[in-house]
């Protein structure tokens, strides 16, 4: 049984709560219902009722719920026993730049929500410098971009998602579905200098005629998004970026996506198999089913 597990038992149990119980664990809601649901499954018993006003635990978890509590008190024992003679491990992380940060901001959270998680040391990164920090041993694993070719041993998938318009919720685009490049060529485009697919996007638009002004040219998102949120203009993003006043729309007949995942250094590759717990925060938490 893995520990989280329990964790997120005993915190329902006490909170009777999902929603206060998740923000106690720093994880979403669906990811410690989804928790429930795997440590039900293991135990072959219903451990909550649930209804509109309160969880209450059934019989079964009532019982579990002793032995919960007294493997807890044990296992907070053990740790303190050896806390001295056992450091924590330093993980050396690359996240490529592009990535979301209020994503990594969850994952971190997170990660240093579980007890046995490692220290962390993060580089940010373009995608050029993450794999020359893996070929160095700098780091031993990235949150990167996979790339057809490298070999399987070496990276694993987490999720694939498009790259979509992104614009604020007035804007008069905001409650379309999709649109043709054509229809932008009134609006002022707000560029991400190391955008994936920058070179794309500029033929994408030149090809339809659209030429659009540029009131800002920047490496930083975070500053991307808060322009477009302000009005300022739109741009192209992934998709995950939508949300808090972002708004994605299709572009027509632009078909590019990027597969986001973990890729391993020479030394990090047994990490994939080791229980590392940063691994086990990425797989939980960003891994999506193929479309």
């Amino acid at each position: 049984m893995d520990w989280y597990l329990l964790r997120y038992f005993l915190a329902v149990a006490e909170l009777g709560n999902f929603s206060r119980a998740a923000g106690r664990m720093n994880v979403t809601q669906p990811t410690l219902s989804a928790g429930i649901a795997k440590l039900e499954a293991q135990l072959g018993q219903k451990l909550f009722e649930r209804d509109r006003r309160r969880v209450s635990l059934t019989e079964a978890g009532s019982r579990f719920l002793a032995h919960a509590q007294r493997i807890a008190r044990d296992y907070e024992i053990a740790l303190r026993d050896i806390s001295q003679a056992a450091p924590r491990r330093t993980l050396r992380a690359g996240v490529l730049s592009t990535f979301p940060s209020f994503m990594l901001e969850a994952l971190v959270r997170s990660h240093m929500a579980q007890e046995n998680a490692e220290t962390l040391e993060l580089l940010d990164g373009s995608e050029r410098e993450l794999k020359t920090w893996l070929d160095d041993e700098r780091i031993e694993l990235a949150l990167t971009l996979l790339r057809p070719g490298s070999p399987a041993p070496a990276q694993e998938s987490l999720y694939r998602e498009d790259y979509v318009l992104v614009t604020s919720t007035s804007h008069r685009l905001a409650q379309m579905q999709a649109v043709k490049g054509e229809e932008l060529a009134q609006d002022a485009m707000i560029i991400r200098r190391h955008c994936e697919v920058l070179a794309a996007t500029s033929q994408y638009f030149t090809q339809r005629g659209v030429r659009p002004s540029f009131p800002l040219k920047t490496f930083n998102d975070d500053k991307a998004l808060a322009l477009v949120r302000a009005g300022l203009g739109v741009t192209v993003m992934p998709e995950s970026f939508a949300g808090n006043g972002i708004v994605p729309v299709r572009l027509l007949d632009f078909d590019f996506s990027r597969e986001v995942g973990i890729v391993y250094s020479t030394k990090g590759r047994m990490l994939a198999k080791s229980g590392c717990c940063f691994v086990e925060t990425l797989r939980r938490e960003l891994a999506r089913p193929e479309r």
